[in-house]
C-alpha cells in the first residue's frame, strides 16, 4: 500500500514538467509560425522596395537597368552590414552554426534581439538580391524565440536545448511546409538527441507552426514536379554515381564558401560594415550575366525540374550559384545555405541526367528527375544530414517514387564527404572557432573556462645565468618537476625538467661551466590568461607535457597550469553545470 501511494507522488512532478514543456512547445510553434509569416511578408516588401516587383526575378530581370542590378544588392549589403555591426553580430551568416554554438557553450541562451535582427537583415539581403536561402534565418529566428521563451519561463538549463530545437523545427516546417523534415532537422542537426523527452515537444511545435503556415499560404508543394518514375532497374546503378557527383560538388561549395569568408576577413583595410556592400556589388555583376543567381532561385530550379535547361546552362549554373552564394555569405550577408544547396543540387542532377540521357537514352528518366534527386544529394553532402535531406525533398514535392533514388544518392554523398572531411558546412564553422561538438557536447565545458581561473602563480624560476650546481640545488629544495628560466625582465626564455640535466650529471667539471640557458628547452609551449582550458588541454595532449607556463602578451612569466589541475577543473565545472540545470 505504501508503494502504491509513493509512485504517484514521484510521477506527479515529472508529469507536470512534461506537460509544461508541451505547452511551451505549442507557444513556440505559434510564435515561430507567425515569425515565418512576418519574415515572408517582410521579404516580399523588401523586394518590392528595391525592384518594385514581387514575383520571381526571372520574370522581370530584363526590365531592371544594369546600374540597379549592381547598386541594389550593394545598398542591401550596406544596410545589413550596419545592422550586424551595431545591433546584433549573430545576424551575420547562415545562422545555424550560431544556434549550435549557443547550445554548446551558452546553455542555449540567445539574446532576445537576435530574432528581430535576423528577420530584418535576412529580408534585406534576399530582397535586394542576395544569393541565399530563407531556411537558415528561420532556424535562427525560431531558435531565438525558443530560447527567449525558455528564459522567460525559467526553463532548467538541461531542457533549453529542447526549447531551441522546438523553435528550429518550427522555423523549417513553416518555411518549407515540411513538418516531418523540420522535426528531423532539429533532432539530427540542432539537438543531437532522439529521446522521447525531446521528440514530443519538437513534433508538437513543428506541427503547430505548419498548421499556421498552411492556414495563411495553403498546402502546396514548393516545386513544379513532372511525372517521375524509374524507367529501368539499371537506373539504380546510376544514382550512387550521382551521389558521388553531388558529394564532390557539395564539398566544393563548402570549401569555396569558407575561402571567400577568409578572403573578406583578411581585408582588414576596410571596415567590417562595408564588406557586405562590396560583396553585394560583386554579386550584382554576376546577376547581370546570370539572373538565375538572384535571391533564392526557385524559378531557375523549377526550370531545371521541368527539363527546360540544357547541359551547358545547368553545368555553368552550378558554379555561378556557388560563386554568388559565397560572395553574399562570405562578405557578411545574412541568409541560409539550404536553398543554395537545393539550387546547386538541381543543376548538378540536371547536368548528370543530361549525360545519362545521351549515354543511355533507352533506360534513363528525364534530366528533371535527376535534378530532383540531385537536390537531396547536395543538401546531404553539405549538411551531413541524409535523413533530413531525404524527407525534405519528399515533403516539398509529395512524390513517393523518388525515395529509393534519394536514399542511394544521399547516403553515397554523405559517406563520401564524411570520409574526406569530418566536418559539415555547419560544424566546420564551429571548428574554425575552436568549438568541437563531434566528440560530445560535454567536451565544450572547458571552452567556457579561462586559464586565469585555475592557473597557479606559485612558479619556480631560475635566471638564465644560473649554474648547473644551482639548478640541481633548486630541484632538491623546491621539489619542483620543472624550472622556468627567465631573463632579467622576467620574460620566459626556456624550461628545464630533470631529464634535461640527467645526461650531464656524470660529466666532471660542468657544475660551474653549464648555465640554465644552455640546458633549457627553448621556446616552450605556453598559454595566456585569456586562453580557455580546452586550448591548454589540446596543447598538453599534442606536446606530450604535463604542465604549461602561463605568460602575458609580452612573454613575462606569470604562472603555470598543470594537466591534473585541468582534469580537476573539468570535474568541478560538470558538477556546477548539473547543479545549475536542476535549479
Amino acid at each position: 500500500m505504501a508503494t502504491e501511494t509513493a509512485t504517484p507522488g514521484v510521477r506527479k512532478p515529472l508529469l507536470s514538467r512534461n506537460l509544461t514543456q508541451l505547452m511551451l512547445a505549442i507557444l513556440i510553434g505559434v510564435l515561430s509560425g507567425y515569425g515565418a509569416i512576418l519574415f515572408k511578408f517582410l521579404l516580399k516588401s523588401m523586394q518590392w522596395l528595391f525592384y518594385q516587383h514581387g514575383e520571381d526575378f526571372l520574370a522581370y530581370a530584363s526590365e531592371i537597368p544594369l546600374w540597379a542590378k549592381i547598386s541594389m544588392p550593394a545598398a542591401g549589403g550596406l544596410v545589413v552590414g550596419l545592422v550586424v555591426h551595431f545591433f546584433a553580430s549573430e545576424a551575420k551568416g547562415h545562422g545555424v552554426p550560431e544556434v549550435m554554438q549557443a547550445i554548446a557553450l551558452r546553455d542555449g541562451l540567445i539574446r532576445k534581439r537576435v530574432a528581430a535582427a535576423k528577420i530584418f537583415a535576412s529580408a534585406v539581403t534576399i530582397g535586394s538580391g542576395g544569393s541565399v536561402g530563407r531556411e537558415g534565418p528561420m532556424v535562427q529566428i525560431g531558435a531565438s524565440i525558443g530560447s527567449s521563451i525558455g528564459q522567460v519561463f525559467k526553463v532548467p538549463g538541461k531542457h533549453m536545448r529542447t526549447m531551441i530545437g522546438c523553435g528550429a523545427a518550427a522555423g523549417i516546417a513553416a518555411t518549407f511546409n515540411a513538418p516531418i523534415a523540420g522535426v528531423l532537422f532539429a533532432l539530427e542537426i540542432i539537438i543531437g538527441d532522439w529521446g522521447m523527452t525531446s521528440f514530443s515537444p519538437v513534433v508538437l511545435s513543428s506541427v503547430t507552426a505548419t498548421a499556421i503556415s498552411r492556414y495563411y499560404f495553403g498546402d502546396f508543394p514548393a516545386f513544379v514536379i513532372p511525372d517521375y518514375a524509374v524507367v529501368s532497374p539499371w537506373e539504380y546503378l546510376m544514382y550512387p554515381a550521382l551521389g558521388i557527383a553531388s558529394g564532390l560538388v557539395a564539398l566544393s561549395f563548402t570549401r569555396i564558401l569558407y575561402a571567400f569568408e577568409d578572403g573578406f576577413e583578411a581585408a582588414r583595410f576596410m571596415p567590417e560594415w562595408i564588406k557586405p556592400a562590396i560583396g553585394g556589388a560583386m554579386l550584382g555583376c554576376v546577376v547581370i550575366f546570370y539572373p538565375e543567381a538572384f535571391g533564392v532561385g526557385y524559378g531557375a530550379m523549377n526550370l531545371s525540374l521541368t527539363n527546360k535547361m540544357g547541359f551547358a546552362v545547368l553545368f555553368t549554373l552550378i558554379w555561378v550559384k556557388i560563386l554568388a552564394s559565397s560572395l553574399t555569405l562570405g562578405s557578411g550577408g545574412s541568409g541560409g545555405i539550404f536553398a543554395p544547396s537545393l539550387f546547386i543540387g538541381a543543376m548538378t542532377g540536371g547536368a548528370f541526367g543530361c549525360l545519362m540521357n545521351m549515354a543511355f537514352p533507352g533506360i534513363t528518366a528525364s534530366p528533371g528527375a535527376y535534378a530532383l534527386v540531385g537536390m537531396g544529394g547536395v543538401v546531404a553532402g553539405t549538411t551531413y544530414a541524409p535523413i533530413t535531406a531525404i524527407l525534405i525533398i519528399f515533403e516539398m514535392t509529395g512524390t513517393y517514387s523518388i525515395i529509393l533514388p534519394l536514399m542511394l544518392t544521399c547516403i553515397t554523398a554523405v559517406v563520401l564527404n564524411s570520409t574526406i572531411s569530418e566536418a559539415s558546412i555547419y560544424t566546420i564553422k564551429l571548428l574554425r572557432r575552436g568549438i568541437d561538438i563531434t566528440g560530445g557536447r560535454e567536451r565544450n565545458v572547458l571552452q567556457r573556462v579561462l586559464v586565469k581561473e585555475y592557473m597557479s602563480d606559485a612558479v619556480v624560476t631560475v635566471p638564465e645565468g644560473a649554474s648547473l650546481e644551482s639548478i640541481i640545488w633548486t630541484f632538491k629544495t623546491e621539489n619542483a618537476p620543472y624550472l622556468h628560466v627567465v631573463n632579467g625582465q622576467g620574460v620566459l626564455s626556456g624550461i628545464i625538467s630533470f631529464r634535461d640535466i640527467r645526461p650531464v650529471l656524470q660529466e666532471e667539471g660542468l657544475m660551474q661551466l653549464l648555465i640554465a640557458k644552455d640546458i633549457a628547452t627553448q621556446n616552450p609551449a605556453t598559454v595566456q590568461t585569456e586562453d580557455t582550458l580546452q586550448t591548454a588541454l589540446d596543447i598538453i595532449t599534442n606536446k606530450g607535457v604535463s604542465q604549461l607556463p602561463v605568460v602575458s602578451a609580452d612573454g613575462t612569466l606569470i604562472g603555470s597550469l598543470t594537466e591534473s589541475t585541468i582534469n580537476a577543473a573539468y570535474g568541478q565545472e560538470l558538477v556546477r553545470k548539473e547543479l545549475a540545470e536542476e535549479t
